[in-house]
């Protein structure tokens, strides 16, 4: 971490400050405004309460996360084009030279100490970084969570993973206890979960900082089995270094800090902490680990992020993942031309999708058919079988069609849906563990829109003039040609959960108001809001609000809808309730008093000066 610092400052990717500097909130607000300017990498020197110190914003930019590993992305792709077709080493060698350097860097090494063993601390002496107001405490927002599988102890089956980490505050115990949250769908679970049926302890290495390929490994969406730490070596060029002493958990000797610890058996509430759909994930009960060591290399600095409504610094880490792994999406998933989770709706809440349909390649598609199977196929795939809403369209209709597109996608589907039979249900499924849409944690349903063939329809692009709204219903606003963002009334605060029927009753009256004939019917999708205008005035604004305060089974609603042989349908516009409701997670909002001293301290001649 001191190298990429140090290469960073010499680029000028990096601003050092040595003005003192709060990490409860005001390190993160002052993250926030340099991320959203564009700005450099941060180096706080002069962490209050703290003597190490702590760097931000390292992947602030998808230019400078490029210029970190510069020069491994060229033999990295390498290394993933051997994978979808190995054939091609023999036809190519010299092309595949800078591969096989590579791949050697994917074998872990063995040694018997590293500069991480230099120091000992206690959990009250780290960084405590708390980002926003409600945090439950201090948290670890860059760890890389290391674990074996019991079953088959040993590197090769290892899984590095980023989950959040509670350093203070709720009920642990101060030094001794910290929480450990995973959602479902981690390796960490599948080792966990082992480890319990065998009645044996789980033991857990939280490494920070080291070197940045380590973080980007621990968010790869790597298959299981295959190794983060091999991945991790490719792309830092150099074969991990694991410290293995005796039946002590390889400790990473390269990393600058490593909090060693087991598992207890006892649960305690972890959170609140604002995550990275834009809102609180609340306190639930999650793991502790109980702290036995806490390692520091000398010189250590702590690397943190700030997660919050996108785009934010993981934003990056994104982009940079599908640049490197998105050539081998069609050999995971057959048909399937690319992916993309749009990080404006909080990732898992949208995913878009281009397929093929080559079931009857002789006659034109009449309905999706083969997209049906691929997308059964892409919500078994590991993370992806999270999303909420997977909009599906087929090459064939446009082989130009571009995933990153958002808003040139949604309107190529809305141009071709048939909403009478392109929508299909999951319900009571599991949903990311972090989105409050649903019935309860980890629990929601899904949606797939699937269209193919030419359009039925040409998308209105403006609101008409004899539109009418039924009553509680006002501010008409166009969102994209086609969708329609509409204000309604706001929920009752006392409005319950479980309380279907009370929560559906305004959205199935506007709804019920329209004819066949009415204006509204040529709009394909309307989006029921509490604030049209400031849906409106952004697509990001649309994707954010639509996506993450809806659950597809119970806020998927339609203009003259019916149900035949279980199948949901409606022969007028789709309606999304995409109002906040009462049990949903509340959205993350600054300290007024941190904003206005952290504005002060970017005034001309202060330490932040023309930071943003």
């Amino acid at each position: 971490m001191r190298e990429c610092v140090d290469d960073l400052a010499a680029a000028g990717h990096l601003r050092r400050i040595d003005a003192e500097v709060d990490p409860d909130l005001e390190a993160a607000a002052i993250h926030r405004r340099v991320f959203a300017a564009g700005g450099p990498a941060l180096l706080f020197t002069n962490v209050k309460g703290c003597r190490f110190p702590v760097v931000s914003n390292l992947f602030g930019t998808i230019e400078r996360a490029r210029f970190i590993f510069r020069d491994a992305l060229e033999s990295v792709r390498r290394l993933i084009e051997l994978k979808i077709d190995p054939s091609q080493a023999a036809r190519r060698p010299f092309r595949y030279m800078a591969a096989g350097r590579a791949a050697l860097a994917m074998l872990p090494k063995r040694v018997g100490r590293g500069p991480v063993l230099a120091h000992q601390t206690t959990i009250d002496q780290l960084p405590q970084i708390k980002c926003w107001p409600d945090d439950g405490g201090a948290f670890v927002t860059l760890p890389q969570v290391y674990t074996e599988d019991v079953e088959r102890p040993g590197i090769a089956h290892s899984n590095l993973g980023m989950y959040r980490v509670q350093l203070a505050g709720n009920e642990y115990a101060a030094n001794r206890q910290i929480g450990l949250h995973y959602q479902i769908h981690r390796g960490i679970g599948v080792h966990h979960a082992k480890a319990l049926r065998r009645g044996v302890p789980t033991r857990v290495n939280i490494f920070v900082g080291g070197p940045p390929a380590m973080a980007l490994a621990a968010v790869m969406p790597l298959p299981e089995g295959m190794s983060e730490l091999g991945f991790a070596g490719a792309l830092n060029r150099r074969r991990v270094r694991m410290i293995r002493r005796g039946d002590e958990l390889p400790i990473h000797a390269e990393a600058d800090f490593c909090i060693s610890g087991v598992i207890e058996d006892d649960l305690k509430p972890e959170g609140p902490f604002g995550d990275h759909l834009g809102y609180y994930s609340l306190a639930h009960d999650f793991p502790v680990l109980r702290v036995e060591r806490v390692y520091h290399r000398e010189g250590a600095i702590w690397p943190f992020t700030v997660v919050g409504r996108p785009p934010q610094e993981d934003t990056n880490f994104g982009q940079l993942i599908h640049e490197l792994t998105g050539p081998i999406i069609p050999t995971v998933l057959p048909g399937v031309k690319a992916v993309h989770a749009v990080d404006a709706a909080g990732v898992h809440p949208l995913l878009l999708a281009i397929g093929s349909e080559r079931y009857m390649p002789f006659l034109p598609a009449a309905r999706p058919a083969e997209l049906l199977t691929q997308a059964n196929a892409i919500l078994g795939q590991g993370q992806l079988s999270l999303a909420k809403y997977l909009w599906i369209a087929a090459t064939e209709d446009d082989p130009n069609l571009d995933i990153h597109d958002v808003a040139a996608f949604l309107m190529h589907v809305l141009r071709r849906v048939d909403w009478r039979r392109d929508l299909h249900f999951q319900t009571a499924t599991t949903i990311d563990t972090l989105d409050y849409s649903g019935m309860a944690l980890n629990e929601g349903s899904k949606v797939v829109i699937a269209a193919v063939g030419p359009p039925i329809r040409e998308l209105p692009t403006a609101v008409p003039g004899e539109l009418r709204l039924c009553d509680g219903f006002d501010d008409a606003r166009l969102v994209l040609p086609g969708v329609l963002a509409v204000r309604g009334p706001r929920f009752d605060a006392a409005a319950k959960r479980g309380d279907t029927a009370n929560v559906e009753a305004s959205v199935k009256r506007f709804c019920e108001s329209f004819g066949p004939s009415d204006a509204m019917g040529r709009f394909p999708l309307v989006a029921i809001v509490d604030d049209a205008a400031f849906v409106a005035e952004s697509l990001g604004n649309f994707l954010w609000t639509t996506f993450t305060r809806s659950d597809p089974a119970r806020d998927v609603h339609g203009v003259d809808a019916f149900v035949e042989n279980k199948h949901w349908g409606c022969r007028g516009p789709l309606v999304i309730d995409a109002r906040a409701k009462p049990w949903h997670a509340p959205p993350l909002v600054e300290d007024a008093e941190v904003t206005r001293r952290v504005e002060s301290l970017a005034a001309r001649g202060g330490p932040l000066a023309g930071l943003f």
